[in-house]
């Protein structure tokens, strides 16, 4: 319920009820919610209160509009947390969450300056180049562009990069990956990367390069990927 008489403003009230509504499972992904209108009737609110209310929740992706239809609860964000080197296969497994892949390109190219360097290679060097489409429930999560040395890793097949990479590296070299390099950083969705998505062009996403390593050090993944953000975030702990 909305109480006029607390110090929290009525906006963020709204707010959180809404959020609770949707936690809850009363609001379910895919359900309207009811009018500005409707709720600046059922709690006696201004609809400007009522805009402001669903325009933070729009914002943190707990809600989407579509033009001339109205606002919807938006699909569940799946959570990562940045703790520890987990392949995109392993972490949805984790989370009984059923994945799979579509290999859209699978070639054998020669390494360019910034690859050779990226992974100790010599500038023209063969190298794997495997563009895939990550999705989880038959949804497109994320769209990969990955680059393997081809000499290391010789042998490797269409079909099996259609599984783990990771997996299929640590089995085939019979050696553990041991670390990577990741940057995470804030992009919007070209023609390319907003078709495979399923997403309009412009979209946010979540732009990630990583640089994967052996245990002894050894370079094996220079990996470009490209999340929905409006179905993925990523969660860090910090402690002081």
């Amino acid at each position: 319920m909305i109480d006029k008489s607390s110090p929290l403003p009525i906006y963020y009230q709204l707010e959180e009820l809404i959020k609770k509504q949707i936690e809850t499972g009363e609001l379910e992904p895919g359900d309207a919610l009811p009018s500005e209108r409707e709720y600046s009737e059922t709690y006696q609110i201004s609809r400007m209160t009522v805009r402001q209310a669903v325009n933070q929740l729009v914002q943190n992706g707990m809600l989407y509009r579509q033009q001339g239809k109205g606002t919807f609860v938006a699909e569940r964000k799946i959570e990562k947390q940045l703790l520890g080197l987990t392949s995109f296969t392993e972490d949805m497994q984790g989370r009984g969450v059923q994945t799979s892949s579509d290999v859209v390109e699978f070639n054998i190219v020669l390494a360019n300056a910034y690859i050779a360097g990226q992974m100790q290679l010599k500038k023209k060097d063969p190298v794997y180049e495997i563009k895939r489409i990550r999705l989880a429930e038959n949804t497109p999560m994320a769209y990969e562009i990955t680059y393997l040395p081809a000499t290391l890793l010789n042998g490797l097949t269409k079909e099996a990069a259609a599984q783990s990479i990771y997996r299929y590296i640590e089995q085939h070299l019979n050696s553990p990956i041991g670390q990577a390099k990741q940057t995470i950083e804030a992009s919007a969705a070209d023609d390319v990367e907003a078709e495979y998505l399923q997403i309009a062009k412009g979209s946010p996403i979540l732009l990630i390069e990583r640089n994967t390593r052996l245990k002894d050090g050894t370079p094996v993944e220079l990996a470009k990927s490209v999340y929905r953000a409006d179905r993925y975030k990523f969660k860090v702990d910090i402690s002081r």
